[in-house]
């Protein structure tokens, strides 16, 4: 009975001295406990905005025009009823002059309090551009020359809704910036011309070796009519010449999609135009009609081997969809080329084969290797010669063949600078809070 009363005596002592201290206790208010952040209310005020870059236009308006009638209501919508701001809009000047200079300023109190914060946010003019200046391929005294096949006389396969002048319209406008000389060929002729180390412009910066040549033919490869027909295996021993020309001047051979030198095609020989690929297309023919010769064939050449020997083996893999690369994502934010960044890989080659084959090393992987088998990336022999091969499945996006090439030569971009006189404002809000604390 004691011990009860005990308990209850503590429990009555222990509720009084709360009940006592908590009537003295003097608490903060909720605004101490958690105050608003008026510098970061601010930049999200001003970036909010310009969204639509509203803001931007309105700081380049006259101080009288109605616009900044509407940029207070905005204001005054955008922030909490006790909050006042002031907006000072500063023109950025240059030269000897004061860097800033007000041109304008709205407010909807004539004090702000003692305790204030502020954000700036720079804006420039809609007439302003920003422009760059890519280092060409060559200036560093290697190579300089992109050769793109746009072959009259020869079909494509696997560029589904697309023919080989559309590929390489497009491939000479992403890149003719970055080398000293592009030129498009035009015909099997001026590709039999370049094989043999004879130029086909008068351009002063052409130069065969160590040339880029991209074939927009996908998985067909343009032939000229003085290897058509002229011993056994001639279309998989023309591949093979191929890659021998490719060792002998160092080039870098690009293959946009698909399996590289499946067919052979040239529309106006005798011979062949009246061959098909086994799905109605004339003019053009399966390598040997087996297997994957053609390219295997290719790569002998470009291995230096003494001489063609038949292989049809297939060394590919169907990947499914595979992601960007991380050094191709770089590459993407540093030249602005943008495809996507998921893409469907039904060809993608066996990196160990190449390697123990055909000593060919990986020099940029555009996709990554998965389970041994990469999707994309560049080659290169350990001797001469590069190899550009994209196993992907049709459609080509030619965004990838241009970001392989400048991910793998890293031409550099100079960037353009601009004075800032009369084309920026620099915007700043200061931000204070009514009521007591």
């Amino acid at each position: 009975m004691m011990r009860t009363i005990e308990i209850l005596l503590v429990i009555i002592i222990l509720t009084g001295a709360f009940i006592i201290s908590s009537f003295f206790a003097v608490l903060p208010s909720p605004r101490q406990v958690s105050p608003t952040n008026l510098q970061r209310l601010a930049l999200t005020t001003l970036q909010t905005l310009d969204v639509d870059h509203d803001l931007s236009d309105t700081v380049f308006k006259l101080s009288n025009d109605s616009e900044w009638n509407d940029l207070k209501v905005a204001l005054s919508a955008s922030l909490p009823p006790n909050i006042v701001y002031n907006l000072t809009v500063y023109e950025v000047q240059t030269g000897n002059t004061q860097l800033y200079k007000i041109a304008n300023t709205i407010s909807n109190a004539e004090s702000l309090g003692v305790s204030t914060s502020a954000a700036s946010y720079l804006v420039a003019s809609s007439n302003v551009t920003f422009n760059f200046t890519p280092e060409k391929i060559g200036e560093r005294g290697y190579g300089g020359t992109l050769y793109i096949m746009n072959c009259s006389d020869a079909y494509g396969w696997w560029i589904t809704g697309y023919a080989p002048r559309n590929l390489a319209e497009d491939l000479y406008n992403l890149l003719s910036p970055y080398f000293q000389a592009t030129i498009m060929v035009q015909n099997t002729s001026q590709l039999e011309m370049i094989l043999n180390g004879a130029k086909i412009s008068s351009s002063p910066y052409e130069n065969i070796a160590n040339a880029v040549v991209i074939n927009t033919c996908g998985e067909a490869v343009p032939i000229p009519s003085g290897y058509i027909a002229t011993q056994d295996d001639w279309d998989a021993k023309y591949c093979y010449f191929v890659g021998q020309k490719v060792r002998e001047y160092n080039w870098t051979w690009a293959s946009i999609v698909g399996y590289p030198f499946y067919y052979v095609s040239n529309t106006d020989n005798k011979d062949l135009k009246t061959q098909d690929n086994g799905w109605g297309i004339f003019g053009m023919r399966k390598v040997l009609d087996a297997g994957q010769p053609g390219i295997n064939a290719f790569l002998e050449g470009l291995d230096g081997w003494p001489s063609y020997v038949y292989d049809s083996a297939g060394r590919t893999a169907e990947l499914g969809t595979r992601p960007l690369s991380s050094g191709t994502i770089e590459s993407c934010n540093y030249y602005g080329i943008y495809p996507s960044y998921y893409q469907t890989s039904s060809r993608a080659l066996s990196e160990s084969a190449l390697k123990q084959l055909y000593d060919l090393n990986v020099a940029t992987y555009i996709f990554d290797s998965y389970n041994g088998y990469v999707p994309g990336a560049v080659y290169k022999n350990i001797n001469s010669g590069v190899f550009l091969a994209l196993g992907l499945t049709r459609t080509p996006d030619i965004r990838l063949t241009a970001l392989a090439l400048l991910s793998y030569y890293r031409p550099r971009l100079y960037r353009s600078t601009y004075t800032t006189a009369g084309t920026s404002r620099l915007v700043v809000l200061q931000l204070g809070q009514m009521g007591g604390i």
